[in-house]
């Protein structure tokens, strides 16, 4: 079973291209910085892991829509590893999140990134049941929820 879950911080904007072809596809690319457990007695070393994520098409648009660095994210899907040769001939091992599922970890009072752009829905406003409201103009296939 290849199946893992993320939580932590985008370190940058995501970037975003599209495939070419008759349908094009969104592309989105992000890194999340991960914090690690200390243990007792350690007190050196890096604290937090870069792990780098690949969402495609509705979960790409997504991505650019709302995604803002600073943001805390939750994000699920599968490892995937590959290789290439750099253009100075040095082969180049890669290892990738690649999302199936993502969303908000954070409401908008305590993201750190500060304001959020005015596209990016409102997630602390929510109803009496504890479910965040949905803000117009989003559709239902774009949500990463099920």
């Amino acid at each position: 079973m290849n199946r893992v879950i993320l939580m932590g911080r985008l370190t940058r904007d995501p970037e975003v291209r599209y495939s070419q072809g008759e349908c094009a596809m969104a592309i989105a690319r992000y890194t999340l910085a991960i914090d690690r457990r200390k243990r007792k007695g350690q007190d050196n070393g890096q604290t937090a892991d870069f792990i780098n994520c690949v969402a495609f098409d509705k979960g790409g648009e997504f991505t650019e829509k709302y995604f803002r660095q600073g943001m805390r994210v939750l994000v699920s899907g599968r490892i995937q590893t590959g290789n290439y040769t750099n253009k100075d001939g040095v082969k180049v091992y890669t290892t990738d999140i690649i999302v199936e599922e993502q969303e908000f970890a954070d409401s908008k009072n305590t993201s750190s990134g500060g304001e959020r752009p005015a596209s990016t829905p409102d997630v602390s406003s929510s109803i009496g049941d504890g479910f965040m409201n949905i803000p117009d103009g989003v559709e239902d296939e774009g949500l990463p929820f099920n």
